[in-house]
C-alpha cells in the first residue's frame, strides 16, 4: 500500500494533481460535463474547480457552452491532446 502511494507521488512532482485530473476526467467523460460534477470527481471544491477551468479556458484547453442556466464544459482539440498526453504519462509513472 505504501509503495502505491509513493508511485502516485511522483506524478505530483511533474503535475499539479487537480488540474491534470480535471483534464483527464473531461476526456473520459465525453461531452456535457459540468463544474460541480468535475469538482466531485477530482475531490476539490466547486470554486477551486471553476478557477482551474477558467485558467484552462484562457489557455484554450476547454470551452464553456451555456445551456440555459447551466454551463457545460468541453475539451478543445488542444485540450484533447493535452489530456491524452497527461493520461499516458500518468499510466507510465503510476
Amino acid at each position: 500500500m505504501k509503495l502505491a502511494k509513493k508511485k502516485e507521488d511522483i506524478f505530483e512532482v511533474f503535475f499539479r494533481k487537480k488540474p491534470a485530473m480535471i483534464l483527464v476526467a473531461l476526456k473520459k467523460g465525453g461531452r456535457n460535463r459540468y463544474g460541480s460534477i468535475l469538482a466531485k470527481e477530482v475531490d476539490c471544491t466547486y470554486s477551486h474547480a471553476v478557477k482551474i477551468l477558467q485558467e484552462m479556458e484562457k489557455a484554450k484547453l476547454v470551452a464553456f457552452e451555456k445551456q440555459g442556466r447551466i454551463k457545460s464544459i468541453n475539451l478543445t482539440e488542444s485540450g484533447e491532446r493535452v489530456a491524452e498526453h497527461i493520461s499516458k504519462i500518468k499510466d507510465l509513472l503510476v
